[in-house]
């Protein structure tokens, strides 16, 4: 019997969609149409030849701009060796260009993974295409994406197979690789899907002790501890909300929570700060790793970066560039999620 698990989501159901196409004689074109016709086309295809031109342009003056140094992409590990046994656990990233962040937030949890099963064969997947094909590009390293890291387990014969996640919160990410997964499903005998890290009120308990006992070195009557979030259009975006509640229920009012994309926002998070009073701010990200969010939207010298509003209402702004993930207690609690998806399966 082949089981599919995914921890407390349930909701694999695969549809198919099926077009009926039909043709019928259509009436030839007079000579005035056809030419019309051609001139259409060939106008298209200017303009589609400058649009690729204007992309490849954009592309290049990116790559032009990218002028800092994101560390040695040789030191990280992609996991994405064959030779897999018949048990494997994939650890499942949205991943970073960052190299030195990508090691020390996304490698550091896979190693805790590896350390915590020496028993299973570990891999990484990545979500995001766009930072696969960047790494690759500028510094030659081969990650795979989760279908290729799903179609080597496959090609390996792995047998039971393991997701884990590291997405905060069950949002379009998070449900993107159950949907996924969903079509691998016959390929193995067991399959199952850990939680995300904010899934439970004991882990959001968990990453408040664990976020505030990293940063306690920072607090003092004048300062004002940040946290900046991703945000999302997704109903998930109330897990930043739900932190803050629960940083406020343990005492914690001099920490405060804010999105880059959604709620709580930069001026409502500015705006609370200056409200309580707090002449200092330390920034520091709500997110798995310290990528271009973290260092350009957070800690950018541009006008329109958190740290750059907070200076310019006359409050000093320390940043403190580091992904959650290279912090001991959140590897521990993803470790934790992965060994309960290895639970479910028996």
């Amino acid at each position: 019997m082949k089981k599919f698990t995914v921890m407390a989501v349930m909701m694999l159901a695969t549809a198919s969609l099926m077009c009926a196409c039909s043709s019928e004689t259509q009436p030839e074109k007079t000579l005035t149409e056809q030419t019309e016709v051609q001139e259409e086309v060939a106008v298209d295809e200017v303009e589609t030849e400058e649009t690729e031109e204007t992309d490849v342009e954009t592309e290049v003056e990116e790559e032009d701009e990218e002028n800092y140094e994101t560390g040695d992409a040789s030191l990280d590990d992609p996991l994405n060796a064959d030779g897999i046994g018949e048990q494997e656990i994939m650890v499942v990233s949205f991943g970073t260009s960052f190299n030195d962040s990508r090691r020390e937030t996304i490698g550091a949890i896979e190693k805790s993974v590896i350390a915590a099963f020496p028993e299973w064969d570990v891999r990484r997947g990545f979500t995001a295409q766009i930072i696969i094909d960047h790494v690759f590009n500028r510094d030659g390293e081969v990650i795979d994406n989760f279908g290729q890291a799903m179609d080597r387990a496959v090609d390996n014969g792995v047998k039971v197979l393991v997701i884990q996640p590291t997405h905060l919160m069950e949002g379009f990410e998070y449900n993107d690789v159950v949907d996924e997964a969903a079509n691998y499903a016959d390929a193995f005998e067991k399959i199952a899907i850990g939680r995300p890290l904010l899934d439970t009120d004991d882990d959001f308990d968990k990453v408040a002790d664990i976020i505030t006992a990293e940063t306690a070195e920072y607090v003092d009557d004048d300062t004002a501890v940040v946290f900046m979030g991703h945000g999302t259009e997704a109903a998930s975006n109330g897990v930043y909300a739900k932190m803050q509640t629960v940083l406020n229920d343990k005492g914690y009012d001099n920490y405060f929570i804010c999105t880059v994309e959604a709620e709580p926002s930069f001026e409502d998070v500015i705006a609370a700060v200056k409200d309580a009073g707090y002449t200092k701010v330390v920034l520091e990200p709500l997110m798995i790793v310290a990528g271009d969010h973290a260092n350009n939207d957070m800690a950018g010298d541009e006008d329109d970066s958190l740290k750059s509003m907070f200076e310019a209402e006359g409050i000093e702004v320390t940043c403190v560039i580091r992904g959650l993930g290279s912090m001991e207690g959140i590897q521990e609690m993803l470790v934790q999620k992965a060994q309960d998806a290895v639970d479910s399966l028996n």
